[in-house]
């Protein structure tokens, strides 16, 4: 049995997929919540609902467990501290106890406990837990991830499209980023369970290509067919805007933890899936159709060709 936290967001609900089609049996963490949970659809997996810091809750879950993928983490509900900090520490306390062989942790590249921004320090701090504990580990610190239902390209996609003809960049936008598609990265994790070459080891992997922010913006507005001028702005002014633009309007796809991800370069080494998974990563320009809206008309013609 496989326990999987963060089940129910973009990573993991591609991951719980991938495991259940290999035959493994998945049991996904689900925090208590009065929001329906988005579970994978169409796949058939157990739930356990349970707070990652509730130590008796965490050991009824884990019966049966031999493997944990931890993937949840609190950047999108301001929750770094109950979640990755203490949700990875007492998580790492309840396996040992369990008897779990092995747990795969998903972090970012750039995290260190020393770091200034908020979610990097906090991926190092629970990095540390999980390399002090008493279960086996790997760690995969990975670039940024882009798909369908990311936080990352759909994101950027909104802004521009309702930006006011104008699109302003933090730190002129030449922070440079490695985009790493989700169904490679989840390959990696699947490849990574159990596999003696990883134990007690952190990798950090990426995509095949480096881009600039403004790269990137560049050819979000292409995929999108949208035209907008791309200035350079003070990264402090934007944190205010940010704030004040989060305030009136609680679904501004841009947070203060995405912005401190472009802070600075967010980068490994362009070879690391082939040399470390023998794997090819997809490029980036290649895997952005679901950025591209369709037409009412074009979903209503689908939708009637479903029926005949």
């Amino acid at each position: 049995m496989i326990l999987l936290t963060g089940g129910t967001g973009f990573v993991g609900r591609a991951l719980a997929r991938q495991l259940v089609e290999a035959g493994h049996d998945v049991r996904i963490l689900i925090r208590p919540s009065p929001k329906n949970p988005r579970l994978p659809k169409g796949v058939p997996v157990e739930v356990s609902v349970v707070s990652l810091t509730d130590l008796r809750g965490l050991r009824a879950a884990l019966r049966g467990v031999d493997h944990i993928y931890h993937l949840a983490g609190g950047e999108s509900s301001n929750q770094l501290f109950e979640t990755d900090i203490e949700g990875t520490r007492t998580l790492v306390q309840a396996a040992g106890e369990a008897g779990v062989q092995q747990i795969i942790y998903l972090s970012h590249l750039g995290a260190d406990r020393a770091s200034a921004f908020p979610v990097l320090k906090a991926k190092g701090i629970a990095e540390e837990h999980i390399r002090n504990g008493k279960v086996n580990y790997t760690i995969l610190r990975s670039s940024i991830i882009f798909g369908p239902g990311d936080n990352f390209t759909e994101s950027l996609a909104h802004l521009v499209r309702i930006a006011p003809g104008v699109v302003f960049l933090p730190s002129k936008g030449e922070v440079r980023l490695q985009p790493l598609f989700v169904e490679d990265l989840v390959t990696s994790l699947l490849w990574s369970l159990g596999n003696p070459e990883f134990e007690n080891e952190m990798r950090e992997i990426g995509g095949s290509e480096y881009f600039t922010l403004h790269q990137i913006i560049e050819i979000i507005l292409s995929a999108t067919g949208k035209k907008r001028l791309i200035l350079p702005a003070s990264t402090p002014i934007l944190r205010v805007l940010n704030v004040l633009l989060q305030a009136f309007f609680p679904k501004y796809p841009v947070s203060g933890f995405f912005l401190d991800y472009l802070a600075t370069d967010r980068t490994c080494e362009t070879d690391s899936l082939p040399r470390i998974f023998g794997l090819m990563p997809a490029r980036f320009t290649y895997r952005l159709d679901y950025l591209r809206r369709k037409s009412w008309l074009t979903k209503l013609r689908k939708a009637s060709r479903r029926k005949a």
